[in-house]
């Protein structure tokens, strides 16, 4: 195995600890993490990136995004209400740095106008 893989595995099982983790605690987004790990599964081995897409984890997060279906707004509204507590702690402890609240704010913005118009946003069966 070379180093590059070894290194994307690493960063695959890292990715997977702190989605699961997320996935339970509100403030920690399991879907950034989760996505890290299934980028990093592919690139790394077949057979991680197999057993990863065929978790329930996988399943409930990520496979309908990564199908092209987009997200449920309940999964959309966690991810903004996460994003924006957490760049809300960095902004507010950015009161001394004006161009970093600036960048803060413009990432924030833009995030949101992503997740509401860049993604689909798919129907929930009732």
């Amino acid at each position: 195995m070379n180093v590059k893989k070894a290194l994307l595995m690493t960063l695959g099982c890292m990715g997977l600890a702190l989605g699961a983790v997320g996935a339970v605690v509100p403030l920690l987004p399991a879907f950034p993490f989760l996505m890290l790990a299934a980028l990093c599964f592919a690139k790394s081995s077949e057979r991680l990136h197999a057993w990863f897409t065929g978790t329930s984890l996988y399943k409930r997060n990520l496979e309908s995004y990564v199908a092209g279906k987009g997200m449920d707004w309940a999964t959309k509204n966690r991810i903004m209400v996460t994003v924006t507590v957490l760049m809300s702690i960095g902004f507010v402890m950015m009161h001394e740095v004006r161009a970093g609240q600036a960048v803060l704010l413009c990432v924030w913005v833009f995030h949101i106008l992503y997740f509401c118009f860049g993604v689909k946003t798919r129907r929930t069966a009732a």
